[in-house]
């Protein structure tokens, strides 16, 4: 090949290879930032009873397979995982035991996005409606509705009077602690029918007429979260209509929730992995991260 020729054939080579090598620098420089995402909440945040078992924090019970974890694998989102089994509001403020710290301790200026079920372990609600609607159910043979007539609006008040405004003071210290951040408050799927179903009983041992009246229990729980999140402006992520079906009465692999007895999880009446999975993606879908 003549020089002159080998000459153009080097320099067309060599401004070739340096455009394409400008042109990757401007698009690492131009690349989007992953999200700086924090995961808040409770159990159902936390995924408690879904293998695998975190083991930086054993106390918290929280799953690597949550619905936090989820979103963060589907969006390359950086995530910090404080939820924490068992939390209450109070614990985003306080420490829940030694070691484990406030959770807004986690955010900062800095995070783009926050997720968080909370209220549902205030006033003891979830375990304590569910243990006497249980109990009374198993004494009654599964009729009438003993825990109803025994326990009446006393869940519902609590939950007006004590959850709402714990709800409304958790997510304004969500809101002051990451001031930039999109924060979305989910709430909780259905554990029961809308009906009694009588095939349940042995798996969730709820006299007939108490059937509704715990799901009025949760409507109304989730109602007040609802609330708390359009007056503190948070998302509202809400699964009373993608999670009816799927509640804890439904077979393996339909159901989103584990029953009391007979189920497939270490900690009962919580999500099981494919009610972590449908969570998350019901929220990317309502958040635009889909």
């Amino acid at each position: 090949m003549p020089k002159h020729v080998l000459r153009r054939v080097m320099t067309a080579t060599a401004a070739a290879v340096g455009t394409l090598a400008l042109g990757l620098t401007d698009a690492t420089a131009h690349a989007t930032p992953s999200l700086d995402y924090v995961a808040l909440g409770d159990s159902y945040s936390a995924g408690s009873g879904v293998l695998p078992v975190d083991p930086s924090n054993l106390l918290c019970l929280r799953s690597t397979a949550n619905y936090p974890h989820v979103i963060a694998a589907r969006t390359g989102a950086d995530l910090d995982d404080v939820t924490c089994g068992a939390a209450q509001t109070s614990h985003f403020t306080q420490a829940q035991y030694p070691g484990v710290p406030p959770q807004v301790d986690a955010l900062s200026a800095d995070t783009d996005l926050v997720t968080l079920t909370i209220g549902g372990n205030d006033n003891g609600t979830f375990i304590n409606a569910i243990t006497a609607c249980g109990t009374a159910g198993v004494l009654s043979g599964g009729k009438g509705s003993p825990c109803k007539d025994k326990h009446g609006t006393s869940f519902d008040d609590e939950i007006e009077a004590d959850t709402y405004p714990a709800l409304k003071a958790a997510l304004r210290s969500v809101r002051a602690a990451a001031p930039g951040a999109r924060v979305a408050a989910l709430g909780y799927p259905w554990i029961m029918p809308a009906a009694a179903d009588p095939s349940c009983f042995l798996k969730l041992p709820v006299a007939a007429g108490d059937v509704p009246y715990l799901r009025g229990i949760q409507a109304h729980l989730n109602q007040v979260v609802e609330r708390a999140a359009k007056e503190t402006g948070v998302t509202f992520v809400d699964f009373s209509g993608v999670s009816e079906g799927h509640d804890a009465c439904k077979p393996a692999g339909t159901r989103w929730i584990e029953p009391l007895l007979f189920g497939n999880s270490l900690v009962p009446v919580h999500p099981n992995a494919l009610g972590e999975r449908r969570m998350a993606e019901h929220t990317m879908e309502v958040l635009g991260l889909s």
